[in-house]
């Protein structure tokens, strides 16, 4: 479905104790939701507080980012889990953010789950629902990001929350419309021009061409560019000035 408003978000806060990931406090100036990790897949209680209190000095949207317990994996590891431990350990991840936006006198606005967890939620019902009551019990106020089309939208709308359909900036799509492996060669788009005009197609379009050549239909509520990336503050620059010269508005979900 074409638009002519979005959302601008990325996965922050995935630095921890020693090790430092991304830029950012500068891709926080560019962005208007973040997507904040929660410890499990990275991150710690003191990059969970610096980043809070930098998107909130910045108006940008809090979003708790939880994903599997695999620190060593990253979070990109497919993992046998239960619903009922994918329920806990969602609320548990999600707390931890909470916590430091009420110390930052702010608030969650919603909930991003992160890499194998996102992946498998988007197509797997039993996790998504999960997922979703999980965010509805905490607070159902809160809006659940799911990948354009997924599970985690369906089963988000069925226990009752607001949903945003997620696309990616940096990320090829297959035919079904779910993101390409990355374990694929053709799985990452490295090229920023390149980005910016598939994205630009996704919002005013609501198009996206797969791998295989084919347009898919796709809605874009929220842009997602990875933090972790080498080139993520160039992705986010040059995708928001894109979109700002064809008269796209980026604006936080939900305001």
């Amino acid at each position: 479905m074409a638009n002519n408003v979005v959302d601008l978000n990325s996965d922050l806060g995935e630095s921890f104790g020693a090790y430092k990931m991304g830029q950012d406090d500068l891709v926080m100036e560019v962005i208007s939701s973040a997507n904040i990790a929660c410890g499990y897949h990275a991150g710690d209680h003191n990059t969970i507080r610096h980043t809070i209190k930098k998107a909130t000095e910045n108006n940008v949207g809090l979003g708790a980012h939880p994903g599997f317990q695999d620190l060593s994996g990253f979070g990109r590891r497919n993992m046998q889990v239960d619903s009922e431990e994918i329920y806990n350990l969602v609320a548990y991840q999600i707390g931890a953010v909470q916590a430091f936006a009420t110390i930052n006198n702010n608030k969650l606005n919603h909930v991003k789950p992160h890499g194998a967890l996102y992946n498998m939620a988007s197509k797997n019902e039993e996790m998504a629902h999960a997922i979703a009551r999980a965010v509805y019990d905490i607070d159902p106020k809160l809006i659940l990001f799911g990948l354009a089309g997924g599970e985690l939208i369906r089963m988000g709308k069925k226990v009752g929350l607001k949903v945003a359909e997620e696309v990616f900036a940096d990320r090829t799509y297959q035919p079904d419309g779910s993101l390409t492996a990355r374990t694929e060669k053709n799985a990452m788009i490295e090229d920023a021009d390149e980005a910016v005009e598939r994205v630009i197609r996704m919002v005013t379009e609501g198009k996206v061409e797969a791998v295989d050549g084919t347009d898919i239909a796709i809605t874009a509520d929220t842009i997602c560019v990875h933090g972790d990336e080498p080139k993520s503050l160039e992705f986010v620059k040059r995708l928001r000035a894109g979109l700002t010269e064809k008269g796209i508005l980026i604006k936080r979900v939900g305001i």
